[in-house]
C-alpha cells in the first residue's frame, strides 16, 4: 500500500481524466469511454469519487483500485454471468465488449443501513415502512441484518439528477424491462451476492450490499457490465468487530466509499445544497481503505502505477496500438 504521507501528497496530481483528444470522450461520474469501433469500448477509471449522485473529490489510486479489483471479481464470478472485460492495457484502462445497457440498477442488500435518499436506513429513520415494496416491522436497528438479501432496483440517472426507486414489480409494470429478462437479472445478482458474499467472508469482511448494472449483448445474451465488488460499487465491513460495534451503537469498520458519506452526513450534508469542505486527511484516508480493501479481498499486494496516470496511460495505449 501507498503510505498516508505520499497519498496526501499526490491529491493535486489525483487523475481526474484525460484531456480531450483524437476520438470522442463521453463521461460518467467516475469512468470515461471511447468507443474502438462496432464491437470494443475502451473505459478510463478516474480517481474521481461520487456520492449523493454527484462528483463530490478525488482520490488518489482509487481509480487503479476499481479497475483492478472489478477485473478479479470478474474472474471470480465468470461461471455465474459473462462479463464484458476483455483486457487491461494499463491500470486505469479496461477494453470491454460492446453491449446495450439496460436502465435499471440492481442493488442487493443484506443488512438495512446508509445515509442517501435511496438507503435503506435513510428511508427507516425518516419513517417509512413500506421501502421497495418490502414491509419493514418495527424496532430495526441501524446496521442490523435482514433476514435475507433483498433486491432494491433503481432507475440509473443522468448526471445532476437522482436515482428513482422502484419496486421488483414496477421494473415490469413501468415499462424498463421485460418479465424473462428481469427474472434472469434478479437471479443472477442473487448468485453474484452469494458468491462475493462468501468470499468476503473468507477474507474477514461482509458483504454489505452492492450495485450490478446488467447489458444485453449483440446476440441478445445478458452481461455483466461497469463494474463488480468494488469499494465504490459495494459496502464492506469488517466481520471480527461487527457485532459488538453496533451492539455498542458504533458504526461498523468499513472500507469503502461510506467513509466519505458518513463524513458529510457529519457535516450536516445529505445530498442538496452546497457541499461542504472536507480535509486532505478524508481523501487520503478513502484511498487507504480502498487499497486495504483490495488486499484483503484478493489475498494480493496492491501495486501502485506511477504518476502522473495520464502520461503513463497514454504510453501503455500506445504499445497496444491505441490512440486516443
Amino acid at each position: 500500500m501507498v503510505e498516508k504521507n505520499e497519498i496526501q501528497a499526490r491529491l493535486p496530481q489525483a487523475f481526474k481524466g484525460l484531456a480531450q483528444g483524437r476520438l470522442e470522450k463521453h463521461s460518467g461520474k467516475v469512468r470515461d469511454w471511447y468507443s474502438l469501433g462496432e464491437e470494443q469500448r475502451l473505459l478510463v477509471t478516474t480517481d474521481r469519487l461520487s456520492a449523493f449522485d454527484r462528483v463530490v473529490g478525488v482520490v488518489p489510486w482509487k481509480g487503479q483500485v476499481l479497475n483492478e479489483l472489478s477485473a478479479w471479481w470478474n474472474r471470480q464470478s465468470a461461471d455465474i454471468v459473462d462479463n464484458h472485460l476483455l483486457s487491461i492495457p494499463d491500470p486505469n484502462v479496461s477494453v470491454v465488449k460492446l453491449a446495450s445497457p439496460l436502465p435499471v440498477e440492481v442493488i442487493v442488500r443484506g443488512y438495512i443501513t446508509g445515509v442517501t435518499s435511496t438507503a435503506l436506513w435513510r428511508r427507516y429513520s425518516e419513517g417509512e415502512r413500506k421501502i421497495y415494496g418490502y414491509s419493514f416491522p418495527e424496532g430495526l436497528k441501524k446496521n442490523q441484518r435482514l433476514p435475507e438479501p433483498i433486491i432494491t432496483p433503481t432507475t440509473k440517472a443522468l448526471p445532476g439528477f437522482h436515482d428513482e426507486r422502484l419496486t421488483i414489480a414496477e421494473v415490469v409494470e413501468k415499462g424498463h424491462l421485460q418479465r424473462k429478462i428481469w427474472d434472469r437479472v434478479m437471479e443472477i445478482s442473487l448468485a453474484l451476492f452469494a458468491r462475493g458474499s462468501q468470499i468476503a467472508a473468507e477474507a474477514g469482511l461482509i458483504l454489505v450490499d452492492t450495485k450490478y448494472e446488467f447489458g444485453l449483448a449483440r446476440d441478445g445474451s445478458l452481461m455483466l457490465i461497469d463494474e463488480i465488488h468494488t469499494p465504490d460499487s459495494s459496502r464492506f465491513w469488517k466481520a471480527e468487530s461487527y457485532q459488538d460495534r453496533v451492539e455498542k451503537g458504533l458504526e461498523p469498520e468499513l472500507f469503502d466509499k461510506e467513509f466519505v458519506r458518513l463524513r458529510y452526513a457529519e457535516a450536516g450534508y445529505r445530498g442538496d445544497g452546497e457541499l461542504p469542505l472536507l480535509p486532505d486527511s478524508v481523501w487520503a484516508e478513502t484511498a487507504l481503505l480502498y487499497q486495504k480493501a483490495y488486499e484483503l479481498l484478493t489475498g494480493g499486494t496492491f501495486k501502485p502505477g506511477s504518476y502522473p496516470v495520464e502520461s503513463r496511460l497514454l504510453a501503455n495505449l500506445a504499445r497496444e496500438g491505441i490512440e486516443l
